[in-house]
């Protein structure tokens, strides 16, 4: 590694060359003229040659000083430049996040025009998926879990959606009304398959069992579906296209459900899950991922 001179004989060298002055560099760096001399003198020493002709005065840089100052000058204001553009949060760089690929079509995609307006020298691969990425194998530097509960490590809550029975207004009539399970029974309807593992999954199974706690007649609504998708942005098309009612998320569903292209047909709703913002303790990127976490979180709550 090179050898530097401290930061202390560099500044006082660039202020008294800029000034031509050891006493207006002194006052600039709120130190006094014999410090700046000092420090001038260390310089002088690390180069081995004279930096100022002291005599006769006034003070005056030698060819040695006049082929230092610029560079030592530019390289302060290169300093400066970088440092401002970190405050002012203009993170570079490119990050890579994963996330299922309902979240990533219908609740980052959308959005990301606004992120390149917030943060356009930071670049994003999305990377949509419902497999597990390998954080600790760098397969990606953000993974947004979804999960019943924080998945542990560093993470953060960004949201939590709740399931709702939903249909297109062409499948139910526009002044949609809710539906009784009977009267549900009457339509087709739309199932998302789940992991087996998960019994507390938003099928019609678990639908049917919540309803029978508040209806005496409940039809065997599991055994009804017509359409079953493995894909949840394929059930969730099939239901805008009115092909039937199906029980989707109404994160994913936001925008029908405030258009009116899809509708709330029944009170009965299930839990979801929580939508975590997922990485690394001491993560070489932490600035960029803490910039796309606040963005997230700003989104979320509707700051635009």
């Amino acid at each position: 590694m090179r050898q530097l001179p401290p930061l202390t004989e560099l500044r006082a060298f660039e202020a008294a060359a800029r000034h031509l002055s050891f006493k207006m560099a002194a006052a600039e760096l709120y130190v006094t003229p014999t410090a700046i001399s000092h420090q001038i003198k260390l310089l002088e020493r690390h180069c081995g040659d004279a930096l100022f002709r002291r005599r006769p005065r006034p003070l005056k840089l030698t060819a040695a000083g006049e082929l230092l100052f610029p560079v030592v000058r530019d390289g302060f204001e290169t300093f400066a430049d970088a440092l401002a553009k970190v405050r002012a949060g203009a993170i570079g760089g490119r990050l890579r996040i994963t996330a299922t690929n309902g979240f990533a079509a219908r609740w980052l995609v959308p959005r990301l025009p606004n992120w390149r307006t917030a943060h356009p020298r930071l670049k994003l691969d999305v990377l949509g998926t419902d497999a597990v990425l390998d954080l600790a194998a760098g397969e990606a530097d953000i993974a947004i879990r979804y999960a019943r509960r924080s998945p542990g490590g560093p993470s953060i809550e960004l949201t939590r959606d709740t399931f709702r029975v939903v249909a297109s207004p062409k499948l139910v009539g526009k002044k949609a009304k809710s539906l009784s399970p009977a009267e549900l029974a009457k339509f087709p309807l739309i199932e998302i398959e789940w992991s087996s593992v998960d019994r507390d999954a938003p099928t019609w199974q678990r639908w049917q069992t919540a309803a029978r706690r508040r209806h005496k007649r409940v039809p065997d609504l599991a055994q009804l579906p017509s359409l079953a998708f493995r894909e949840e942005l394929h059930a969730i098309e099939a239901a805008i296209s009115g092909q039937g009612i199906a029980i989707c998320s109404d994160l994913l569903v936001a925008p029908e459900l405030a258009s009116g292209a899809l509708v709330q047909v029944s009170n009965l709703t299930l839990p979801g899950y929580g939508f975590y913002i997922v990485h690394l303790p001491a993560h070489p990127k932490a600035g960029a991922i803490s910039a796309f976490s606040m963005w997230a979180r700003s989104m979320q709550k509707g700051i635009r």
